[in-house]
């Protein structure tokens, strides 16, 4: 058994402590026996649930997510500790920092007057940073893990902020080119087609500033609760 203190209220250091209890040789056989690619997807899954949360504007469920959430941050950060390459004090050094940095506007003299002017500072001191000194550079730093519709997004609007001139009638007029000149629906289900569709809708949706991944949602919801009417 593991002596732990029970308390009427925790802090974070609790919450390291417990951690380190259940990964140790007389903790829990399940979490001391992971490793940080076996619980990657519940640090997806607890993402996601917190911004269900915030979207139902539900502050109840949030406080029990955000805590789930930072169980995950913790637990990774435990990992890193128990191999002795960094632990969670180094993670709280380095965000803080980060922030500073990249605040000049606040913390230095650089002026920003709006939220707009703000974000490009952030993203020019951020660009400085990690020397992406090309648009190919700043392209590729898109994550490859993000959500499909989510990255082709990111992609689009940084190659269009750099100078990238796309025109929405022009990849309109692609998409229906490839619609129009499939044969059969084997031709159009094909796995460039749709990729030329879909990437073409995105762009379109870039251009213009729609949430592509949130659309894309509201529609999925209304089929769920639309479904049980269809079947009728």
């Amino acid at each position: 058994m593991v002596e732990f203190e029970k308390k009427d209220r925790y802090g974070i250091e609790d919450l390291r402590r417990i951690l380190v209890a259940l990964r140790s040789d007389n903790g829990c056989p399940w979490d001391k026996a992971q490793p940080h690619e076996s619980i990657r997807k519940n640090l997806i899954e607890e993402t996601y649930e917190v911004v269900e949360a915030i979207d139902n504007s539900d502050s109840s469920l949030m406080r029990e997510e955000l805590g789930d959430l930072l169980l995950q941050v913790v637990f990774h950060a435990r990992i890193e500790e128990e191999e002795g390459r960094f632990n969670f004090d180094d993670v709280t050094h380095d965000v803080c920092e980060k922030l500073y940095r990249r605040h000049p506007h606040v913390f230095g003299t650089v002026s920003a007057s709006d939220g707009e002017s703000a974000l490009g500072v952030w993203e020019s001191v951020k660009t400085e940073e990690k020397n992406r000194k090309t648009v190919e550079d700043q392209l590729k730093a898109v994550p490859p893990c993000l959500p499909a519709l989510m990255r082709a997004s990111k992609v689009i609007g940084k190659a269009v902020k750099n100078g990238y001139e796309a025109d929405s009638e022009s990849i309109l007029s692609g998409i229906k080119k490839i619609i129009m000149s499939a044969d059969s629906i084997s031709d159009l289900c094909s796995e460039d087609a749709i990729g030329e569709i879909l990437f073409g809708i995105t762009a379109i949706s870039a251009l213009k500033g729609i949430d592509l991944e949130e659309i894309l949602n509201k529609k999925t919801s209304q089929f769920v609760e639309n479904y049980p009417k269809m079947r009728i």
